[in-house]
């Protein structure tokens, strides 16, 4: 399926149910709790060396000098150091979450199938797909900075577009970077409303987690990921994606 193709695909498609996907999207869940636990770890830990890249330094210029921590404006040096490395930590964390929750997605079509296989989280960690998932990111970064500027406005529109780059990567990923992004405002744009509400409730209901002593957040957190399995699903659909994608 070509981008022409899929354009034509969600042009025609039929508006998404928000109450559908939220229903589907509860009984999937009890399918791959443990699978959006793993996927959440394994991003935090992907992450670490990068926080701890930006940190150890300020550290050591804290040890180095003690009386900066008792002022109220950060040194040069660690201003330097913050605006240098801050921005790479942020594009490195949208890069790996794009990597990891395609993955899921990827996982959650193949339980909602019934599907057997192994869960592969590193899917896009490989092959010909990670320089796509780095190009993804700088371009989810981009958007962001650009939404930013716009007083905020910007970035609360982009919250759905940005949303489904995870989506389509995962089951279209034989795409371009641009085309991908091209398909994520198309299907977000013309049910942008119904996207944004399942983004913000199924956000919220995934934050409940933190009841259960905090740590149960850890296994509810990617609930509001699965939606976007569904909303892919509804607005685009699988056909002539039951062939395994290439390694």
């Amino acid at each position: 399926m070509d981008a022409t193709t899929l354009n034509k695909i969600i042009a025609g498609s039929k508006p998404l149910g928000f109450g559908d996907i939220m229903s589907r999207s509860f009984d999937l869940f009890k399918k791959v709790w443990l699978q959006g636990f793993l996927t959440l770890i394994l991003t935090f830990v992907c992450l670490v060396p990068f926080y701890l890249l930006l940190y150890i330094p300020l550290v050591f210029m804290g040890i180095s000098d003690p009386d900066m921590l008792g002022k109220d404006k950060m040194s040069t040096p660690a201003i330097i150091w913050m605006a240098v490395f801050l921005p790479i930590i942020v594009m490195a964390a949208m890069v790996v979450s794009i990597a990891f929750t395609s993955a899921f997605l990827r996982i959650c079509k193949q339980k909602d199938s019934g599907a057997t296989g192994a869960d592969d989280y590193f899917f896009f960690f490989k092959g010909r797909y990670f320089g796509k998932m780095i190009v993804l990111g700088l371009i989810a970064f981009g958007l962001s900075i650009i939404g930013a500027l716009l007083c905020g406005v910007g970035l609360l529109y982009l919250i759905v577009p940005l949303s489904l780059i995870p989506a389509f990567f995962a089951f279209r990923p034989e795409m371009s970077p641009m085309e991908i992004v091209k398909a994520g405002f198309q299907l977000g744009n013309k049910n942008w409303l119904v996207i944004f509400g399942l983004i913000i409730v199924m956000g919220i209901v995934a934050e409940l987690g933190i009841i259960l002593c905090g740590i149960g957040i850890l296994f509810t957190a990617m609930l509001s990921k699965i939606p976007l399995y569904f909303i892919y699903k509804d607005g685009v659909g699988f056909n002539g994606q039951n062939v395994p994608l290439e390694e």
